[in-house]
Parts: structure tokens; sequence; C-alpha cells
């Protein structure tokens, strides 16, 4: 039986057809390539970022403060930056700390009237990062200065928990200086050195020359040559004669 015959037309539309299927097979390819090495690369990101901050975690600044939240609160905050950012991230506990610190300082500052320190229960994530925000204001009302405070993210979302431990130490630190009646922790507070002067010793220093002036004491030229030796005759000549 004879081949039957295609239509004038069918051969081009068939491979047509194919090329096009096998161009849309190779776009979806490279698509879905590119979009897993952009993953992979912002996985990638993700732990250099992680190790950065890790490098920066302290544990034995974690032991401090730790052992610090079991003594006022008898509270275990956990072992591990993953872990106490687990119990921290939702604020309570930093608002309670900040409670008994108020609570046992007398003369704590002025600002510390203005805040109210009433943490919020629900799991709601924007409820949790309030009482984050509250526990920094009520932080920088009670002395920390406003560059040592952390970011909400950084505990909220674990980006930074080295500074988080830095804070809470800093808050221990401005205990000490507010004189808080229990247990603190951090670097002892630097304190003001104020000088008084007298009008006396005052004028007494308008006579005085500062170092950074210069002085014309002891001028002179002695030991300074510049150039070579000058000769009074003229050797060459000397020697003709």
């Amino acid at each position: 039986m004879a081949e039957r015959m295609k239509p004038m037309g069918m051969d081009r539309a068939l491979s047509s057809k194919d090329s096009g299927g096998a161009t849309s097979i190779t776009d979806s390819t490279a698509r879905l390539k590119h979009t897993s090495m952009q993953r992979t690369l912002s996985r990638t990101g993700s732990l250099h970022q992680d190790k950065r901050m890790g490098a920066k975690y302290d544990p034995q600044a974690e032991a401090e403060v730790r052992h610090w939240f079991k003594q006022l609160l008898n509270e275990d905050i956990g072992e591990g930056s993953m872990t106490v950012e687990k119990n921290l991230k939702d604020g309570i506990l930093l608002i309670k700390l900040l409670q008994k610190l108020y609570e046992g300082t007398p003369n704590k500052p002025a600002a510390c009237d203005k805040i109210k320190l009433k943490f919020n229960t629900s799991q709601a994530p924007f409820k949790q990062m309030e009482n984050i925000e509250l526990f920094l204001k009520g932080a920088n009302a009670y002395g920390v200065p406003d560059n040592s405070l952390f970011q909400t993210v950084d505990l909220y979302e674990g980006r930074n928990m080295a500074m988080v431990i830095a804070t809470i130490l800093q808050v221990g630190t401005e205990a000490q200086r507010n004189s808080f009646n229990g247990p603190v922790i951090g670097s002892k507070p630097t304190e003001k050195h104020i000088v008084h002067f007298t009008e006396e010793q005052k004028r007494a220093g308008h006579g005085i020359i500062g170092l950074q002036a210069g002085t014309n004491k002891c001028a002179s030229q002695k030991g300074m040559k510049i150039g070579a030796a000058r000769h009074i005759a003229d050797i060459k000549a000397d020697d003709l004669d």
C-alpha cells in the first residue's frame, strides 16, 4: 500500500510545534535553575550573617544575664542564643525585670515616672513587639543611652542577640548607678569628675602660653648648619699664586 502523503505544510507545522515545545521546556528549566540559584545565594547569605552575629555572641555575658534573671525573677531564660531569643522575644520577662528594678530603686530618674510598665500576654506578633518597645523605652528612662539599646527586630527576629545581651548588661550598670537595692550585673558606672577653679587660678592661667602656641624661650641658632661650609678665600686662586 502506498505511503499516505501528508498535506502540504504539515511537516513545517509539526517541526514548528516541536521546536516551540522544546523552547518552552528550555525556558522553564532555565527559570527553575535561576530561582534555585537565588534561593541558594539567599540561604548562604543568611548563614554568613548568622555566623558573623554568632561570632560576636559572648556566652559568658549570657551566663551573667541568665543568673541575674534567676536572682531577680526566679526565671530561667535558657542557654544559647536561640533559646534566649525564644524566651525573651515576647518581651514579658524584660518588662518584669524593669518592674523589679523600678520597685527597688528609691531614687530612680524622674523620667521613669512617665513609663507605665504593663505587659501584654497576647501571642499576636505586634503585641509582643510592643512589649519589647516598652522595655526599650523603660530602659532608656532608667538611664541606658540610645546608642546602647538594641532594635526591636534584633530580638524578635533574632538578628543580633549579642546586642540584646549587651543592652541588658547596660541596664545592670544603670542599676548600680541608681543604687538599686538588689543584685546587679554589668560593668561599674563611670562617674563625672568635675573640677572647680577659683577666680585667682583662672587669672593666673591667662599669662601662661600653651604648648600648642610654642615658645620663644632659649631661642638660638647654635648648632644649626645649612648647606656647605663657606670659604672666605678662593682655594683654587691661592693654589695658582
